[in-house]
């Protein structure tokens, strides 16, 4: 439950001529075709889908149709109400990935006109520097337009802080699956040292009829360390089959590096505790404990 979910979010008309070749789309709806300008889309959309008046296409970001506005889907509409007192729907036709466009809705500027007259005038800007002169850029506009309240931030510390609340949530969960690899590896190492321990008697019987305790300690640590292996590969298979429509869309970027460097630390630390259980549960005489049964 989020109490500052948006519910309405603001609305950016824009020309789509004017952005075209900016952004990435992760998709869009189905039955249109986007061609070389996805953004035409905002003014084609009605025509190709048989909308009525009532209905604005929009884009928007995937992640705040996913996450802010509670899993909205491409075709999903929104509730809105003009400044005539019309009420009208916003239908999602496309979305963008990881954009600095988050939380905000962007429809044709003939539609946004047409629904909010009043409103003259740009509030939202999109500065293309070339990448040596940002800052210098930044400084001429903010010194030239300082009377009219203007601000201007870079793209990446944008994006930065638009992604700052999802990157405390990735990094806490994190650090949460790092102490749950800690436990579950410990865990393992106990439930090998009991099962030992239940089966002393077979392993001095081993003992007794020739084999050494090295030999038998290999066998045992073999046997978890199979089970371990192929443990962490049927976990691994089942893990990519759930997410590999992600994993195959183009607008994915899958950190290879941090999931292998977790898979090798869970198999290091499972098979660190195995190994130690299996030597503190084999030490001493196993034939004294044969003799006794």
């Amino acid at each position: 439950l989020n109490l500052n979910r948006a519910q309405q979010p603001r609305l950016l008309g824009a020309k789509p001529e004017q952005l075209k070749g900016r952004f990435t789309f992760a998709s869009t709806l189905d039955g249109l075709d986007p061609s070389d300008n996805p953004w035409a889309l905002l003014e084609t959309a009605r025509e190709s889908l048989g909308l009525g008046d009532d209905i604005v296409p929009a884009i928007a970001d995937q992640s705040v149709m996913m996450w802010a506005l509670g899993m909205k889907m491409l075709g999903d509409t929104i509730d809105y109400t003009d400044e005539h007192g019309n009420a009208f729907k916003v239908k999602f036709v496309g979305q963008l990935v990881d954009s600095i466009l988050q939380g905000s809705l962007i429809i044709a500027e003939s539609d946004f006109i047409r629904r909010f007259p009043s409103e003259s005038g740009y509030r939202v800007f999109l500065v293309d520097a070339p990448a040596g002169k940002t800052d210098a850029v930044s400084s001429e506009l903010s010194a030239a337009l300082a009377n009219h309240g203007f601000e201007c931030v870079r793209a990446t510390q944008r994006l930065g802080e638009l992604n700052a609340v999802q990157n405390t949530y990735l990094n806490t969960f994190q650090v949460l699956g790092g102490l749950g690899l800690l436990l579950g590896s410990l865990g393992l190492g106990v439930v090998v040292m009991r099962n030992v321990q239940e089966r002393k008697s077979e392993l001095a019987l081993l003992r007794a009829i020739g084999f050494e305790k090295r030999t038998i300690k290999r066998f045992v640590l073999g046997e978890y360390l199979g089970l371990l292996i192929g443990g962490l590969l049927i976990g691994t298979v089942s893990a990519g089959l759930a997410v590999l429509p992600t994993v195959l869309s183009p607008t994915t970027d899958v950190p290879y590096a941090l999931l292998g460097a977790t898979l090798g630390s869970v198999l290091l630390l499972a098979g660190l505790w195995t190994w130690i259980a299996t030597n503190l549960s084999l030490r001493g005489n196993l034939l004294e404990g044969f003799r006794g049964d």
